[in-house]
C-alpha cells in the first residue's frame, strides 16, 4: 500500500478555526502550519532559505506549512529555534504541535489504514461540505456493515478474519460525522448507475445496502443521485472523486482523487476547477432526486426477488 509519497497539495490559504475543532488533529496541523509560514513571511524568508534549518528542501517545508503530512516534533521545535519566536508565539506554536499529535479515533486502525487513507478520514472530520463520485462501489461513508464485509473480504482473500474484522470496523467508525448534532458537513454523492447493478455479497447485502441508501436520502439528509449509463458516457471519470469544502478557511478546498494503491491530494486552484467542472457535468447528467430514488427501489426490488428465489 502507498505510504502517502503520491498525495499532495498545492496552494496557499490561510486558517480560522472553527468552534471546537481547533483541537481536532487534522485542523491542529493545518493551524499549526499556516503559524509557522506566517512566522517565514514575517522574517522575509524563502522555502528554500528556510528549509535547511529541518534538513529538507522546500517542497518538505511547504507540505509541513500545509498540513499535509503529520509535524515531527524535532522539525517544529527547529524552527521555531531558527525563526527566534518569542515566547507567547514559541508557546502557541507549540501547543498547536501537541494537538496536531493527539490520538484521534481512527489511529487506533493505523495498522489496517494506509496514510493517505487516514488523512482522508481526517480531513472529512473537518469539511463542511463533501461531494463525491463513485463508479464502482458505494462510498465508504454510506456502506453498511454487511457491505463492506463483502468488499473487504473480496479485495482480501488470504486476510486474517481479524483484520477484515478491524477495516470493516473502520469504515462503520468514519461514519460516526454523519451522526453528529454540531458541524454536521452536507453530503452530495453521486454514484454510478452500475454500482446499482454490481452485487456485492448478494441480493440480501444489497437489499440492506439500498435501504440503508433510501433511509438516507429520505431521512438523513444526504443528496443521493444516480448517473444513469444512457447519460455518463461523456462525462464520467474512471476513478472515484471527492470534493471537500471547509469553513475554517484553510485550505477552503481539497479534491482526493483515489487510485489503485495510493491517492492525490490536491488543492490548486486550476486543480479544483478541472475537477469542480467534472463533478458539475456528472450533476448535470446524474438523474433528480426523485428518479435517482425510483432507480434505488428499482434495483431493491431485483434484489429482493433474487434473494426469494434463493431462499434468503
Amino acid at each position: 500500500m502507498s505510504d502517502g509519497s503520491a498525495a499532495r497539495e498545492t496552494g496557499a490559504e490561510t486558517l480560522t478555526p472553527l468552534p471546537g475543532q481547533g483541537s481536532r488533529p487534522e485542523i491542529a496541523a493545518r493551524l499549526l502550519g499556516e503559524a509557522l509560514r506566517q512566522a517565514r513571511r514575517e522574517r522575509s524568508l524563502t522555502l528554500q532559505a528556510a528549509a535547511p534549518a529541518i534538513r529538507g528542501s522546500a517542497s518538505k517545508l511547504s507540505r509541513l506549512e500545509r498540513g499535509e503530512s503529520p509535524p515531527q516534533d524535532r522539525d517544529v521545535r527547529d524552527l521555531v529555534a531558527f525563526y527566534r519566536l518569542p515566547g507567547e508565539q514559541a508557546h502557541e506554536v507549540l501547543g498547536l504541535l501537541q494537538q496536531a499529535k493527539d490520538n484521534a479515533w481512527w489511529h487506533q486502525y493505523s495498522d489496517v489504514t494506509p496514510n493517505w487513507l487516514r488523512r482522508l478520514i481526517g480531513l472529512e472530520a473537518g469539511a463542511t461540505r463533501i461531494y463525491c463520485y463513485e463508479n464502482h462501489v458505494v462510498p465508504g461513508l454510506l456502506q453498511t456493515p454487511e457491505y463492506s464485509h463483502a468488499l473487504v473480504s473480496n479485495g482480501l482473500p488470504g486476510a486474517d478474519p481479524q483484520e477484515i474484522k478491524r477495516r470493516v470496523e473502520l469504515r462503520v467508525e468514519r461514519q460516526r460525522i454523519l451522526r453528529r448534532t454540531h458541524h454536521r458537513p452536507r453530503v452530495v454523492a453521486l454514484l454510478e448507475e452500475a454500482v446499482l447493478l454490481r452485487p456485492v455479497g448478494g441480493p440480501d447485502v444489497m437489499c440492506g445496502q439500498l435501504d440503508r441508501l433510501l433511509s438516507l436520502s429520505e431521512n438523513g439528509g444526504i443528496n443521493i443521485r444516480i448517473v444513469p449509463f444512457a447519460r455518463s458516457a461523456s462525462v464520467a471519470p474512471s476513478y472515484p472523486i471527492t470534493h471537500l469544502a471547509f469553513g475554517d478557511g484553510g485550505p477552503s478546498e481539497l479534491v482526493y482523487v483515489e487510485l489503485i494503491d495510493s491517492a492525490m491530494y490536491l488543492s490548486r486552484a486550476a486543480e479544483i476547477e478541472q475537477y469542480r467542472h467534472v463533478l458539475l457535468n456528472l450533476m448535470g447528467a446524474a438523474a433528480r432526486m426523485k428518479e435517482s430514488r425510483e432507480l434505488l427501489e428499482a434495483a431493491r426490488e431485483r434484489y429482493a426477488a433474487d434473494a426469494d428465489s434463493l431462499g434468503y
